[in-house]
């Protein structure tokens, strides 16, 4: 469904808080791998590299709010948290997985149009955010 200019604008007050939950930093992944299987706190941290346990908290803190994801407590010896996804933050695993389709299927052409950005504008790197460099480092290497 294709939405005019006009019905975005509209829309923005509902769709904004929504696409900023679900677009956060670490939420995409973390619905992502958790529409594989449920996962205890410690697994999901080792699987998102460079996460730390206070990011990864507040965003299963934040999904969970969200009824996107639920947290169990086993009263098995250890006692452990795991986390699974609800059937809501399920219907949002085609989309998730399309954007990560995108996101491969297209690296290559955004590193180099951050390269020539970069070089057209020297003060870009200086200014870029860190988060695009780890991008294009991967696409030079591949």
């Amino acid at each position: 469904m294709s939405y005019t200019e006009e019905q975005i604008i509209e829309t923005i007050p509902i769709a904004r808080p929504v696409l900023e939950q679900i677009a956060h930093k670490w939420s995409i992944l973390i619905l992502t791998f958790l529409c594989e299987e449920p996962k205890r706190f410690n697994a999901l941290r080792r699987r998102l590299d460079g996460i730390t346990q206070k990011a990864l908290t507040e965003a299963l803190r934040r999904l969970e709010r969200n009824g996107l994801v639920e947290r169990h407590v086993t009263t098995t010896s250890p006692i452990a948290v795991v986390y699974s996804i609800t059937p809501l933050g399920r219907t949002l695993r085609e989309p998730f997985q399309a954007l990560y389709a995108w996101a491969i299927e297209h690296q290559a052409e955004l590193a180099r149009a951050q390269r020539r950005f970069d070089e057209n504008d020297p003060s870009a790197l200086a200014d870029s955010d860190d988060e695009a460099r780890p991008l294009a480092a991967a696409s030079a290497r591949g």
